[in-house]
């Protein structure tokens, strides 16, 4: 095995029993970057000076005698919609493309003081606003498993990333399935942790009361570490909850037995693509055959959750949108008057993508329009939550397919917005309703593409993810899977 194919707790073994060093490893991660990069381009910008000084630093922890951080010399990608200072932050927009932050996000800060080795800022839709980071305005980003295929979005860079070699982890953000559907397509483990687990601060804003940062890794020991190192409260961040999370490596090699696992109608219906039908009823026998129960629930409001979510979503971007003016920071448009500075700005510096979700969060937010649009997908969002509330006083997580269907072809959804907003519908659920998932690898299809298996747990129950994900896994070998993908000269 390669080192850049190892996972963060197997090389915090090799650097205990000083086998190996930060440097080595993120050496070979680096150079893995470089000869792939120009085929998968997961990243925005990758930071060769920041990685070696920062392993040259993590090694020095890591000498015999001294105690490191868990995460100490592990080469960390970081979504390019987090804040890190001295290093652009553009959010795969043209309009932030040279923007470099006076400021790291908490979770960066908590990576660094982990001693983590950051890579570098990996792609994304803009803004996060999409399901196949084909909408970012610097480059596509192409699945490692496929080159034709798209990664997945608006996390396609991390997920790429980390699939590919060219980082151990990286950290994600979930708005409505941004972790989770990229991990699936990429064959990789992602996290969406509860609403306000991990602090917001630092991350640019697409819909506040939605967007969530995450783990994306190889397996689920890993997701647990990440986790570790990025959840707990921030007086920074005023939604940040005052909790003091517990070690969620403690729930992993924890057996499943007598664990009910809710099976919604709702999700097993029409629309998935038979391979991932079949590999997610393989799963849930897998995890009956490991002393888990299957009961079935009922999510009645969830056919409704992909409307209500393009209008609470759209309505906050519409309002987090606004400040991009040309006044301050970021792209400035040349005008005669401060109006047309502004028009012009934001026409030449927002992706088709965004301004059609401005559009329609402007309008669902319009006088005439807001009781009609906004306040009724607000009730709906309440009615959701209270289907998964009463769903979890039958069983302890829920199952389904993390996406409909197994990563679709580069360009093969971009002209049809609705068909591709579906590719979220058994994600969103989730974010409406503010409780944590995860993503965890549980097949392919027969041309050799990722198939995600979806686990949902009430909120601040990520150790019940944690458990059951991680019995599953190592009753399975898919989270063992690398895609092939070579340089090509």
């Amino acid at each position: 095995m390669e080192l850049y194919e190892m996972t963060a707790h197997e090389l915090r073994g090799k650097f205990e029993r000083r086998e190996l060093s930060s440097a080595e490893v993120t050496a070979a991660v680096m150079k893995r970057a470089a000869d792939i990069e120009p085929l998968v381009r997961a990243y925005v910008t990758i930071a060769h000076d920041e990685a070696d000084s920062a392993a040259a630093e993590a090694d020095r922890a890591l000498a015999p005698g001294k105690s490191a951080p868990p995460l100490a010399g592990i080469p960390i990608a970081v979504k390019d919609n987090m804040c890190t200072k001295g290093m652009r932050t553009t959010c795969s927009s043209k309009i932030l493309a040279n923007f470099v932050p006076p400021y790291d996000a908490t979770v960066v800060t908590r990576l660094r003081g982990q001693m983590a080795v950051i890579t570098g800022k990996t792609n994304l839709d803009e803004f996060a606003m999409g399901s196949s980071t084909e909408n970012s305005g610097i480059h596509k980003t192409f699945n490692p498993w496929d080159l034709e295929r798209v990664p997945g979005g608006s996390s396609g860079g991390s997920a790429a990333a980390v699939a590919a070699g060219m980082a151990i982890m990286a950290t994600g953000s979930d708005t409505g399935g941004s972790i989770r559907q990229p991990a699936s397509f990429c064959g990789v483990v992602g996290l969406k942790p509860t609403y306000g687990l991990v602090s917001r601060y630092g991350l640019v804003a697409f819909a506040s009361s939605l967007d969530q940062i995450g783990p994306i890794t190889r397996d689920v020991e890993d997701a647990a570490l990440l986790l570790n190192a990025m959840a707990g409260h921030d007086p920074l961040d005023t939604t940040s909850a005052k909790i003091m999370p517990p070690d969620y490596t403690t729930f992993i090699n924890r057996s499943v037995k007598g664990m009910r696992i809710g099976l919604p109608a709702e999700y097993f219906g029409d629309g998935q693509e038979p391979e991932v039908r079949a590999a997610i009823d393989k799963s849930v026998r897998k995890l009956e055959e490991l002393g888990a129960e299957p009961v079935e629930v009922e999510l009645h409001h969830s056919p409704y959750a992909v409307a209500a979510y393009y209008l609470c979503a759209t309505a906050e971007a519409s309002s987090n949108l606004a400040r991009y003016d040309g006044a301050q920071y970021g792209m400035r448009a040349e005008a005669d008057n401060v109006i047309d500075m502004c028009s012009r700005t934001r026409a030449r510096g927002f992706g088709a993508e965004v301004k059609r979700r401005i559009m329609l969060g402007t309008y669902a937010l319009s006088a005439g329009y807001y009781d009609a649009y906004y306040v009724k997908a607000l009730k709906a969002r309440t009615l959701i939550k209270r289907d998964f509330d009463r769903a979890f006083e039958k069983c302890d997580v829920i199952a389904s397919p993390t996406s409909p269907t197994a990563a679709f072809k580069v360009g093969e959804k971009t002209d049809n917005p609705l068909e591709m907003y579906l590719s979220d519908i058994f994600t969103i659920p989730v974010n409406l309703a503010g409780i944590c998932a995860i993503s965890i690898p549980c097949g392919f299809t027969l041309q050799n593409l990722p198939i995600g298996l979806q686990l949902i747990a009430p909120a601040f129950e990520e150790g019940r993810l944690f458990t059951i994900s991680h019995a599953f896994e190592q009753a399975t070998e898919w989270h063992k899977k690398r895609p092939s993908v070579m340089p090509s000269s």
